[in-house]
């Protein structure tokens, strides 16, 4: 039994001296000394040991058990030791080396400008309002005092859905909205993505974003009008920007005008930027139609109201000095970087 003991221990000691890996030495620790393993096997069998020996050879059992797990646990640790080793190397940051370039986004070009405008007009105590890009017939056409047979209406200028739902045109519909809310008096521009059919090219997409203004009170007039884009204008393109109003038609409003700012790149002098007219044209503009004001359920004898409008994209072509709007949605990040 001595002898078998021996070899026992020799050959468990042997195999852990071999092993090179921690679950390899799990499988020695269950092989001999699991509860089928081969020091277990001799313990089952001292029944077959004589009754004075069995004292003597129980210690030789658990002598051999312990120098085995020992060796185990000694070996084990060497291993642990080891694989930490490796690891701490292998995850080890070397202080001394450069730093990756961390590449962060930023906003497009379009969203700077339209938080800067938006910026303007509420510091001049409006609220921004969005409203819904798929709108119906009524509230982008016939609340605007826009007529069924109006030539904007063409299926070949606008993108219907069906007879009644469209995708809007105008951002001004939000505007209608909020006057039938009946909450008065109202200041709020309404920022927005819109859509017409227009092919695309240089200053053409059938999408692209608005912001309309809506100013509705008691004793508006088109000098409040006037105050307050130029006052917008200088604040947008610099404070000596002066701006120039011309009569235009909007069925929506009554006078109706187109306004031009001085030419911030030549200073109104004439240059190629603004085609030698030292004008450029921004927005359109008026005093909200009384026929308007009436379909939304505001008494045109009491309020008046003035609207505006602007293409965002092309406030940003103008304030970048971008001759190209498609540039602006082609995702190239060498382009938009530089901003």
């Amino acid at each position: 039994m001595k002898e078998k003991l021996e070899q026992i221990k020799a050959e468990a000691l042997k195999q852990i001296q071999n092993s090179n890996a921690l679950d390899k030495l799990n499988e020695i620790r269950v092989s001999y000394l699991g509860k089928k393993g081969e020091l277990t096997a001799v313990l089952k069998g001292m029944k077959d040991v004589a009754a004075e020996d069995r004292p003597k050879i129980g210690q030789l059992v658990n002598d051999t058990r312990q120098e085995i797990e020992a060796v185990l646990e000694e070996t084990k640790a060497k291993m642990e030791r080891a694989v930490l080793e490796a690891k701490m190397k292998s995850e080890a940051i070397d202080v001394t080396l450069p730093a990756e370039k961390n590449f962060i986004g930023h906003r497009h070009p379009d969203t700077i400008v339209q938080e800067e405008v938006e910026r303007i007009f509420i510091g001049m105590g409006y609220e921004v309002v969005e409203g819904p890009e798929v709108e119906t017939d009524y509230y982008n056409f016939e609340a605007l005092n826009i007529p069924a047979d109006h030539p904007a209406k063409d299926e070949q200028d606008t993108f219907f859905i069906n007879g009644d739902f469209l995708l809007r045109t105008q951002t001004s519909g939000t505007q209608v909205h909020e006057m039938e809310k009946g909450k008065l008096p109202i200041r709020m521009i309404a920022p927005g993505r819109v859509f017409r059919s227009d092919e695309v090219d240089a200053t053409h997409s059938p999408s692209f974003h608005q912001i309309e203004g809506l100013v509705i009170d008691r004793h508006i007039t088109f000098a409040d009008l006037k105050g307050t884009l130029a006052e917008f204008a200088r604040e947008l393109f610099g404070e000596n920007t002066k701006v120039k109003f011309r009569p235009h038609h909007f069925n929506f409003t009554e006078p109706s005008a187109e306004m031009d700012v001085s030419c911030f790149k030549c200073g109104g002098k004439g240059c190629r930027f603004c085609k030698g007219s030292g004008w450029i044209e921004i927005l359109g503009c008026g005093m909200v139609h009384p026929n308007v004001l009436t379909m939304s359920g505001i008494n045109p004898l009491e309020y008046s109201g003035f609207a505006f409008g602007m293409g965002l994209e092309r406030v940003t072509l103008l304030k970048y000095e971008i001759d190209d709007m498609r540039l602006l949605y082609e995702n190239d990040i060498r382009f938009l970087k530089q901003f």
